[in-house]
This record gives C-alpha cells, sequence and structure tokens, in this order.
C-alpha cells in the first residue's frame, strides 16, 4: 500500500508486526524536486507501543493478514474482557491492560464493537467514534443555568468522567465522543 493510500484506522505491516495507524500529517516541501513526506503514528498490536513512521511519497508498506470482527461482550472478569464473535460464534478473550483506553466506553448493550484479528488472535478492539452512556452521578444543575456555556464533572457508568453542560441531570443518557472523550448530545 502506498504512502498515500494509507489512511487512519489502516493495518499494516512494519518492522514485521501489525501496526494500527491513528495519525497521520503530510509536509509538502516548499523546494523544487523535493519529496512530500508522510508521517505516521502507529500503535504496535503485538506490542501495544507507539510506532513512528516517516515515508515518501513513492515508499509503501505491505498490508497486514488482519480483519475486523464484529463482536459482543460476554463478560469480564478481574484481568481479561470475553468477547464473542457475532457471525460464527467464536470467542475471543483479551487482556483488560490492552484494551484500557477502549475498556472506558465498553458495556454490555454497546454494539458496533470490532475485534481486530490477527493470525487468528484478537490483538485489540475499536469502539465507534460515539457512544451512548448513562450518567451515574453528577451535581444537581441550578435553574437557569441552561443558557450558560459552563460545564461540570459528571460520571458515567463505567466509571469514566467527562465534563458535561451544567442543566444534564443523573440518570440521562448522553452521546460521548470517543476519540476525544468529550461530550456531544444527549442520546
Amino acid at each position: 500500500m502506498q504512502a498515500k493510500e494509507i489512511k487512519t484506522g489502516t493495518v499494516v505491516v512494519y518492522n514485521d508486526s501489525p501496526v494500527i495507524i491513528e495519525q497521520l500529517s503530510v509536509q509538502t516541501p516548499s523546494a523544487r524536486g523535493a519529496a512530500t513526506l508522510y508521517k505516521f503514528r502507529g500503535r504496535n498490536l503485538v506490542s501495544r507501543q507507539k510506532v513512528d513512521i516517516t515515508l515518501k511519497g513513492g515508499e509503501s508498506l505491505p498490508d497486514a493478514d488482519f480483519e475486523r470482527r464484529g463482536v459482543s461482550i460476554m463478560y469480564a472478569d478481574a484481568t481479561h474482557m470475553h468477547l464473542m464473535d457475532l457471525e460464527n460464534y467464536s470467542q475471543y478473550d483479551i487482556s483488560l491492560e490492552d484494551i484500557e483506553e477502549q475498556a472506558k466506553y465498553m458495556t454490555e448493550s454497546l454494539e458496533g464493537i470490532l475485534a481486530l484479528i490477527y493470525n487468528d488472535e484478537c490483538v485489540g478492539v475499536q469502539v465507534p467514534p460515539a457512544v451512548e452512556m448513562e450518567i451515574t452521578y453528577c451535581e444537581p444543575g441550578v435553574k437557569g443555568n441552561s443558557a450558560t456555556g459552563r460545564t461540570k464533572p459528571a460520571t458515567l457508568e463505567t466509571g469514566l468522567i467527562i465534563q458535561v453542560p451544567e442543566y444534564l441531570k443523573q440518570g440521562e443518557k448522553i452521546k460521548v465522543d470517543t476519540r476525544t472523550n468529550e461530550f456531544l448530545s444527549r442520546a
């Protein structure tokens, strides 16, 4: 796959390991004859290390033997989360340490979870860009605060704490952006 075709979320092979691309930037030189540089920041799916990759426009990286499979959460224990494939009902387990960032958004009713499968082994999960969650605790809103842009901290059903507008109350469902950890809207 050529450097100009690689997008965020693409999985490529770099140093004999699968790397999922999380950020990219393009540097176009001002001098004639200079090559456009593509800078990628990714995460090694096996070791969980961050990886920085710089390629010229004509260079390429091979695609990984990799697939995304729709899964649902079966249950979680003290060390692992157990997932079930929605198509063939096979089961995967993945360490909670490996999915620490995504687990903040994962509830048993969440749909759209994708397991990242490399060589028939689950090496990560991908959550939807926006999820619905219930506010389990927040300070009560003061009447008349709906017109201001002030925010307050709110604890969600998974224990995640985010800033929400002051008019929201405990028990309401909201949408949260999983990429930026921000309040989007009421659900």
